[in-house]
């Protein structure tokens, strides 16, 4: 399903030292996995005999017993397609091992050692096993059958899963085998895993399992062992993480006493794709492996996962503030830096009550602020025309006076008259020429300022507007020094809302808010807004949602809709599809706009900057996308 595959972390009842006990146990957890459509399912480390079995490790009888419950489990998962990841401890060649075997449909596919045995305060893995990371290119017997054995194997469907596993103390190496595995493809690390609990510990394993998953570039499951194991010395809480590129998606209550199975949904497509646009990820070096192939796994039938519909906009609230001043400290001090590299000590910027003129003018007085700069020395003017309507002129004209900057105002209807006139068009006809006119006449006002002024003309589009081509070629599509240029209208919203700490200027914020989006280049309706962008382009937040899965990892448009269908509840398909279908046009067709864009500083991982980050040919043909719907 749009390279969506679900995948589990199960932590089973145990009983030490009782394999058929486990074993059971781990056949109903398989079973729940494959009803369940998941894919793949991670136990924890040394399943069949429980972790804290010790000394008796190194008994005979618990081996043989520990083989005959596999056996079992392979009899019994003969018409199971969910490939399970189970922790056993083998006999090779006079050494003992700690490992993971990896099943499916009653086969045993292969067999990774761990590499990595801590042997200090409650742990003394080297007691009992030797560390397997420099076995390669091997194969053991095993139940009969000859079967991979070695830290060099990956598991393909020769599709879109690729996945490596490692175990527990694997991963708090300084070094972890999944950064090879990653660097060879692999797009899932599964960790078997006995991690005790400690105070403050729980936070720390997943943090470390979200942050490797960011650092691979893919998906970590992670599954420790639970309540059952031995308290001789030590508790285990069973805690199961699953993490997505540097973000946990799920993870379960610890200290539960029955059977516990963790699932999400991955997209495995996005991080193949991602792999290609970020970071240095192409740069790493790939080692010699060994990639043994599964057969299908269990395809889902409906996604169960949240997509977020504001994907430029952080969902926790309590991230907001330390967001916010990012953002605002990234656009002001990339002011500060221009100005004075230009030795510019004045900005000028055109102030129309809207958003995207407020987030400039509120960036731009903070700047000044940093610096101890006369605010007087931002001059925003105001420049009303035949759309112009009061509201949005006095919110303008009221925010100025609060923030203490230059208010002036330029009157652009008799240069538009003058200019109709001029070029033959008739002020009735209110056709694009008609607003570009008076779009342009804004543009020049402003940079003519500049120069009378000796100042920098700040830009107020956003990325939004940009992605869009939603601006007038050579009018506003130009400034000196673009703002707001990788900030899009989804996210100027939520920035604009935080500056309602400041309670002077609070209320006109809302009111700018609260006003609808609009160029307000169309005569009014007794001083009422009549042209609505978004009933013109569409709606803001889906442009947004479109732009997001366009660029970060160049999402198919059947899977944007797909996507959107599932984050958008008041939004009907064909209504996704219709704005999808324009987003698509207009973004193709305005590419001109954007090769020519000033300079501006980038805030989010997006921008359409075409010095860095988004090259295209202003004649790309669009076809092959709009047929994908």
């Amino acid at each position: 399903m749009h390279g969506f595959y679900r995948v589990a972390s199960a932590v089973n009842k145990t009983t030490v030292t009782n394999p058929h006990i486990n074993a059971k146990e781990i056949i109903t957890l398989l079973n729940e996995s494959n009803t369940k459509d998941v894919s793949i399912v991670v136990f924890p480390e040394l399943t069949l005999t429980g972790y804290t079995a010790s000394d008796l490790f190194l008994n005979q009888t618990l081996h043989k017993n520990q083989n005959d419950a596999l056996l079992n489990i392979l009899k019994e998962s003969k018409n199971i397609s969910t490939i399970a990841i189970i922790g056993i401890a083998i006999i090779e060649s006079s050494r003992l091992y700690n490992c993971a075997v990896i099943i499916q449909n009653g086969e045993i596919l292969g067999v990774v050692p761990k590499s990595y045995l801590p042997n200090r305060k409650e742990f003394y893995e080297k007691r009992q096993f030797i560390s397997g990371r420099d076995i390669v290119k091997q194969n053991i017997y095993l139940l009969d059958q000859e079967v991979p054995f070695g830290v060099d194997l990956l598991f393909s469907d020769r599709a879109e899963i690729l996945f490596g596993v490692e175990i527990c103390e694997d991963l708090w190496t300084i070094t972890p085998p999944s950064n090879h595995m990653a660097s060879n493809g692999a797009n899932l690390i599964f960790n078997l895993s006995a991690s005790n609990e400690l105070i403050g510990k729980a936070a720390y394993r997943e943090e470390l399992v979200r942050t490797q998953s960011a650092r691979c570039m893919g998906a970590y499951i992670y599954s420790s062992a639970g309540v059952g194991e031995s308290t001789t010395d030590t508790v285990f809480g069973g805690h199961s993480i699953i993490s997505e590129y540097g973000s946990t998606i799920a993870q379960n209550r610890r200290f539960d006493m029955n059977n516990s199975l963790t699932t999400a949904d991955i997209d495995l497509q996005k991080l193949n794709w991602l792999r290609l646009s970020e970071s240095s990820y192409c740069d790493a070096r790939k080692k010699p492996i060994r990639t043994i192939t599964i057969s299908p796994t269990p395809k889902i039938k409906e996604l169960k996962r949240f997509i977020n519909p504001m994907p430029f906009v952080p969902s926790i609230y309590q991230e907001k503030k330390h967001r916010c001043e990012e953002i605002i400290n990234i656009q002001a001090h990339g002011l500060i830096k221009r100005m004075s590299h230009a030795h510019i000590k004045k900005a000028i910027i055109g102030i129309s009550g809207g958003l995207d003129s407020t987030l400039a003018l509120l960036s731009t007085h903070k700047a000044f602020e940093i610096m101890s700069w006369d605010s007087k020395n931002i001059i925003a003017i105001t420049m009303p025309g035949f759309g112009t309507t009061t509201r949005t002129k006095n919110n303008a004209t009221q925010l100025c006076e609060l923030l203490g900057v230059t208010l002036k105002t330029a009157d652009i209807r008799k240069i538009s008259l003058a200019e109709f006139e001029s070029i033959g068009h008739d002020p009735d006809d209110h056709s694009v020429t008609y607003e570009n006119v008076q779009a342009r006449a804004r543009t020049s006002i402003l940079m003519n300022t500049a120069n009378r002024e000796g100042g920098l003309v700040i830009g107020t589009g956003d990325l939004s507007e940009i992605a869009l081509g939603w601006s007038t070629y050579n009018g506003d599509h130009m400034s000196m020094y673009a703002l707001n240029s990788s900030i899009p209208k989804t996210l100027i919203k939520y920035v604009i809302e935080y500056y309602k700490e400041n309670q002077k200027i609070a209320d006109i914020i809302d009111d700018i808010l609260d006003t609808p989006i609009s160029p307000e280049l169309l005569p009014h309706r007794d001083d009422e807004i009549v042209q609505e962008t978004e009933s013109i382009v569409g709606p803001y937040e889906l442009h947004d949602f479109f732009l997001y899965h366009f660029i970060k990892y160049g999402a198919e448009p059947s899977k944007i809709l797909f996507l959107a269908n599932h984050a958008f509840d008041r939004y009907d398909e064909e209504t996704i599809r219709k704005w999808l279908k324009k987003f698509i046009w207009r973004f193709f067709t305005q590419q001109f706009k954007r090769s020519c864009m000033p300079d501006g500083p980038k805030v989010g991982t997006i921008s359409l900057s075409p010095r860095a980050d988004w090259k295209m040919p202003s004649d790309a043909d669009m076809q092959i996308w709009l047929e994908d719907l």
